[in-house]
């Protein structure tokens, strides 16, 4: 008998990109960086042990690194290792990159690097790791599985690991509710500060130096398309590795509920509690049941036609988000985000709020070009 195959796990590439996103936490801002004053190379490796520390930072270090650990050792258990390989990988690799981190930290100086930190860090791997094992022992796991391979075709890991990111997008503030992908200023930006004072760079200078403020607000239209399509994207992308059929709906109507759900979250975070609902405009509402009926709509397409709305949601969510007028209570929220507490967390979602729509697109074109099959 033929050997049945195996979904490839999305666990692997989860693992990698919030490895990715501790890292810009970790070493944000990315300016004034400067060589430690009287420090030589071996100094630095031997990292202080501070005598304080606030408590929230020590929950911060903890918890911050259990979903890292969690998901290597998942990884690696889907990759057939064994438990003790599976415990040492899923702890020493994250204790390497912390100390890591730690190290090029000093060269940061509005961070604090410290071996406490960096043992925090490994202990929420650990527990991470021991999370893992527990769910493998009581076969959650394998349900997990079992589950995927029910619902989900072969090649899936690359969308699920894009749903698993998006409400994690959507806890960054937007201009629109679900307008994800509002990088292009920052694109401006950061060319032009590299190109300043290029004598040959001068005409690509004037075009892409960035944009003047945008004062006109969106239409009610242009809004309420934003927020649509932001609901349809994930959607689609979801019914690109699921059978049309009553799955989709369930998909589809569950995705309505998380945006609901991570949008509230978002705005208590930000605006207080008394304020969780403040996202909800006057043209949200029709733009959540446009959405959510468009997404209906496409539930018993083929896969051919779902990817290339996809297309069609994520380019347009992108243009009509690079149009939006800045906000000035987004702006008092970021400044808030970049120096309070939530600076750690914010590097985290505020790149994946703006690369998610960019990393959608370039996963359906590929999708496009290889069928995915199933079980």
């Amino acid at each position: 008998m033929a050997p049945r195959w195996r979904h490839r796990s999305s666990a692997a590439p989860l693992a990698v990109a919030y490895a990715a996103l501790v890292l810009y936490a970790s070493l944000y801002p990315f300016v004034g960086w400067r060589w430690p004053p009287g420090q030589e190379f071996a100094a630095l490796l031997v990292l202080p042990w501070p005598p304080w520390r606030d408590p929230f930072d020590q929950w911060a270090n903890g918890l911050g690194y259990l979903p890292l650990g969690l998901l290597a050792a998942v990884a690696a258990l889907r990759s057939g290792l064994g438990l003790g390989a599976t415990f040492a990988l899923a702890v020493l690799a994250p204790a390497l990159l912390s100390y890591a981190l730690e190290v090029l930290q000093q060269f940061v100086p509005t961070r604090h690097p410290s071996l406490k930190d960096a043992a925090l860090n490994a202990v929420g791997a650990a527990a991470g790791a021991l999370l893992a094992l527990a769910l493998q022992r009581v076969g959650l796991i394998d349900r997990w599985h079992t589950l995927r391979e029910r619902w989900f075709a072969r090649d899936s890991a690359g969308a699920l690991a894009l749903l698993a990111l998006w409400p994690v997008a959507l806890l960054f503030p937007a201009p629109v509710p679900l307008g994800l992908g509002q990088v292009e200023d920052l694109l401006r930006e950061q060319i032009a500060e590299w190109l300043h004072g290029v004598p040959w760079a001068e005409g690509a200078l004037a075009v892409i130096e960035p944009a003047p403020a945008r004062d006109v607000p969106l239409s009610g239209l242009a809004e309420a398309s934003i927020t649509a399509l932001g609901l349809l994207a994930p959607c689609l992308v979801a019914y690109s590795v699921v059978a049309p059929g009553w799955r989709r709906v369930v998909l589809a109507l569950g995705a309505a509920a998380l945006a609901v759900a991570t949008m509230t979250l978002a705005t208590l975070l930000n605006f207080g509690p008394q304020h969780a609902l403040a996202w909800i405009g006057r043209v949200t509402v029709p733009a959540f049941v446009a959405g959510l009926a468009l997404a209906l709509a496409l539930a018993p397409a083929p896969r051919i036609v779902v990817l290339g709305f996809a297309l069609i949601a994520l380019t347009g969510l992108v243009f009509g988000v690079a149009r939006a007028p800045a906000d000035p209570y987004l702006a008092q929220s970021l400044q808030l985000w970049e120096q309070g507490r939530f600076v750690h967390f914010h590097g985290l979602a505020q790149w994946v709020g703006w690369l998610w729509p960019y990393v959608a697109l370039a996963w359906a074109l590929r999708q496009l070009a290889r069928p995915i099959g199933r079980g």
